[in-house]
């Protein structure tokens, strides 16, 4: 169960308002925002929509490609994308995972927020309209060696509180977001990772 939170690799937005669907919101947002943070809360539903997983951190990026992903609750394990390389480190089982980050980031969630401006070349969009008090867009991959079957994200008027992600074996993870922060100062040693001593690195 353990290893299912470093499979969420993803951002979180605060949106300019008054724009005409959620896809209008979701384009200005990788046009106009370059840093970001936020808190979350993830939650891992099975087939049955039971929760069998819940974890909790925060998050900070800069576009494009530079990303920290920190779980703090129920036990600790870090995400970072430095621009050139996906860093993921598990500190109770010392060891890190290494891929080239183009190659990790471009069908993923995280490419919608943090990576570059080229979303239509990785997802289809389209606006679901509204589910409850909240304006939908569901993105789904182009790409098949993605690990998402889709994403959709729910807006209440300019922020974007809720991502649900299903996966290829029917479980949905579903991130709510609180907090959030646009454009603040970030220091750039977020997003440099180097391997603690003694920890095992997977990887290139």
């Amino acid at each position: 169960m353990k290893r299912l939170l470093l499979c969420t690799l993803l951002g979180f937005a605060f949106l300019p308002s008054a724009f005409a669907n959620s896809i209008d919101a979701l384009k200005s947002f990788v046009q106009h925002t370059q840093t970001a943070r936020a808190q979350f809360r993830q939650l891992l539903l099975d087939k049955k929509m039971t929760t069998v997983q819940e974890a909790a951190g925060s998050m900070e990026f800069m576009r494009p490609g530079k990303f920290r992903w920190q779980y703090e609750k129920p036990y600790q394990q870090t995400i970072v994308g430095d621009g050139a390389k996906l860093w993921l480190y598990d500190p109770d089982l010392k060891q890190v995972t290494v891929k080239k980050l183009d190659q990790a980031i471009g069908g993923s969630p995280a490419a919608l927020l943090a990576g570059n401006n080229e979303i239509d070349k990785f997802f289809n969009l389209k606006d679901i309209g509204k589910r409850g008090t909240l304006e939908w867009l569901e993105a789904t991959p182009k790409g098949q060696d993605s690990s998402f079957e889709l994403v959709r994200m729910g807006f209440n008027n300019e922020t974007l509180e809720v991502m649900e992600l299903r996966d290829h074996f029917g479980q949905t993870t579903i991130i709510k977001f609180s907090g959030l922060e646009r454009n603040p100062k970030l220091a750039p040693d977020l997003f440099h990772f180097t391997p603690p001593k003694g920890a095992d690195v997977i990887g290139e």
